[in-house]
């Protein structure tokens, strides 16, 4: 399988597509220890969550990535993908992938893990503040590109880049909640990823969020 063959079957695989559906990652990034994490991940389950990314940047991340996947439906109307975040190493990536992890997210673009990533054929959403980032991460052969953080860039950031640049698919996260979910959608975001919005709120304000992002 060429290069292309496999960006085009990575951009249209099972999680590409829940994750284009569902329109929400639900980050839990240093949850402990993990029975409240395990917890929270069948709270937001039940609340309509399917797409999860536990960070990888804490000891026993990739346990606890493991452990989400236990817990999840798999398969099925309500399967969940479970996916890792904030790899920066190469070692990351490798551990990603022996827990199963659906897929790998990054702050930044690193071209190296990028690459390992499409040989591996693990979907994969580098990380991208600028217009020249998010077009280097696409021709590169990105998932779909992670805007971040949102907080600094704004909705408009969305909108002006797909303006010469319509065919980059961009998730937007880092500060983005109730308030500003809805803007960052409208103009143009495939998908949201939402952390401590959702993981320090009340149960109550937990469905608020994913309902207004499945709205």
């Amino acid at each position: 399988m060429t290069q292309e063959e496999t960006v085009i079957t990575l951009r249209t695989s099972p999680v590409a597509d829940a994750i284009r559906e569902h329109r929400l990652i639900a980050i839990l990034r240093r949850v402990a220890p993990r029975d409240p994490l395990l917890g929270l991940v069948r709270e937001l389950a039940e609340a309509g969550v399917r797409i999860f990314e536990v960070t990888l940047d804490a000891d026993g991340a990739a346990d606890d990535l493991a452990a989400c996947r236990e817990v999840l439906p798999l398969d099925g109307a309500d399967r969940c993908f479970v996916g890792a975040g904030t790899v920066r190493t190469l070692a990351q990536l490798k551990a990603a992938r022996k827990v199963k992890a659906d897929f790998a997210v990054a702050p930044v673009l690193d071209p190296a893990i990028l690459k390992a990533a499409l040989l591996a054929r693990m979907p994969f959403v580098p990380g991208a503040y600028s217009p020249t980032e998010a077009d280097q991460a696409w021709r590169a052969g990105a998932t779909f590109v992670k805007l971040f953080p949102g907080s600094s860039l704004g909705p408009a950031h969305v909108h002006e880049i797909h303006a010469p640049m319509p065919e980059i698919e961009m998730m937007v996260t880092g500060g983005v909640d109730a308030r500003n979910a809805a803007p960052f959608l409208d103009e143009g975001a495939v998908a949201l990823g939402i952390g401590s919005a959702l993981v320090r709120a009340s149960p109550a304000d937990r469905l608020r969020i994913v309902a207004e992002v499945a709205r």
